[in-house]
């Protein structure tokens, strides 16, 4: 195997607390807040840089302006589902009273706001819809799942982190239609209905780290959101090998992509007809490990052929479960062949791809996909690299070939 690294796009936010203020002043946040009102910040997304800095900030901002801030865990089933554990979650990303300034205020607890055409109900969460206002914090990327002009940002955190496990429910209900057809549909009627002060929306760069923070008044959310997301598919890290017959991914978890692993950088998705033409083609996947911060939520290990019996022994079936049936696709919870140790399922792995030679294998190896500055490429496509130099312009070669190096027990040293 090969270490190779490629670069990214790198730009970002260097005061990010300072961002945040001069967004939500660019917006009058201050005529939108009457002195001794009470503000709900919405907070739930998993793995976003700086969240509680940018929380924090919020509420410094609510503050200023003479309000009272609050901190909702907006969440479908995160946490397990329960206000307990979705307070758990929060303190993992270090939102805490203490750190940001305000309380936190964690119920289940949904009001219904509305109907849809076939009676549907649309949901909206008590806490949040009683407050006097709401701030509607989330990053924008590529969804997991699907391929739209809104896909994961501030329109789904209205509609499923605001709406609480039963509105992720009520959305889910619609399967594949629910992100292509419904999602806006959904989000108009909240936006219309609940007291949305504006959104503050969030885009990483290639490195998980701050790119652009903007403050949003309600009534331009969704259309600027869709420019947003086109920036953020932009700047979303993916490998730049287009072939691959063995994928190992290192670790997989929530912190890492709501769906365990990107599939905007596996190219392997649940719904179908949902494609990602820059994501690689994989012949077969196999995951090593679950990352200790998703704590046993083993959600998307379904996308995986293999997997290893540590893996599987980590795995907190009901935390994957209730994420994966609250999806509506519970084939994200499906458990994979498991084998004993990281060196049987490689080798499976390669002999499963109809592998006969394994010099001539095209192999990549990424801690996890949401790291893929760096990773390692088999020697065949090491030799690939040296022949192309469009490969040569995005990837360069950092190390000399070794070997694959496994302990006494058959796993990769470390």
């Amino acid at each position: 195997m090969i270490e190779v690294e490629q670069e990214l796009v790198s730009a970002k936010v260097q005061d990010v607390k300072g961002e945040v203020g001069k967004q939500l002043q660019s917006v009058n946040l201050r005529s939108r807040i009457r002195r001794g009102n009470r503000i709900a910040i919405t907070a739930g997304s998993r793995g976003i840089a700086n969240i509680a800095d940018i929380v924090a900030a919020v509420a410094e901002e609510i503050k200023s302006c003479g309000g009272q801030p609050v901190v909702i865990p907006a969440m479908g089933s995160h946490g397990g589902a329960t206000p307990e554990g979705q307070i758990e979650v929060l303190e993992e990303y270090s939102i805490t009273p203490q750190y940001v300034g305000a309380p936190i205020q964690s119920s289940l607890e949904v009001d219904m706001i509305g109907q849809l055409e076939d009676g549907t109900p649309v949901y909206i969460s008590r806490d949040a819809h009683n407050a006097d206002g709401i701030i509607v914090v989330n990053r924008v990327k590529p969804h997991t799942d699907y391929k739209d002009e809104i896909e994961s940002g501030l329109v789904k955190m209205i509609v499923i982190g605001l709406g609480k496990q039963k509105g992720a429910e009520s959305l889910h209900s619609f399967l594949a239609d629910g992100y292509h057809k419904m999602l806006v549909t959904i989000a108009r009627m909240i936006l219309e209905k609940a007291k949305i002060i504006c959104g503050l929306a969030v885009v990483e760069n290639g490195y998980h780290e701050t790119a652009i923070i903007k403050a949003i008044p309600p009534e331009k959310i969704i259309e600027e959101e869709k420019e947003l997301q086109r920036i953020a598919k932009k700047y979303v890290g993916r490998i730049p090998i287009k072939d691959i017959d063995l994928l190992i991914v290192g670790e997989i978890g929530k912190e890492i992509s709501g769906a365990g692993m990107d599939p905007n950088v596996t190219g392997r998705f649940f719904l179908a007809g949902e494609q990602e033409p820059e994501a690689s083609r994989v012949k077969k996947i196999v995951v090593l490990d679950l990352s200790a911060e998703t704590e046993g939520n083993a959600t998307g290990i379904g996308m995986a052929d293999l997997i290893t019996k540590r893996a599987f022994d980590k795995i907190d079936f009901e935390k994957t479960f209730v994420n994966s049936l609250t999806s509506g696709w519970a084939e994200s919870g499906r458990i994979p062949v498991f084998l004993p140790c990281d060196r049987d399922v490689i080798l499976m792995g390669l002999r499963i791809a109809g592998i006969r030679n394994s010099k001539k294998a095209r192999i990549v190896l990424i801690k996890n996909t949401l790291e893929v500055s760096r990773f390692l490429i088999s020697g065949a496509l090491g030799e690939e690299l040296e022949r192309s130099s469009d490969l040569r312009k995005k990837v360069k070669i950092i190390s000399e070939p070794r070997e694959m190096i496994f302990d006494v027990l058959g796993n990769l040293a470390r």
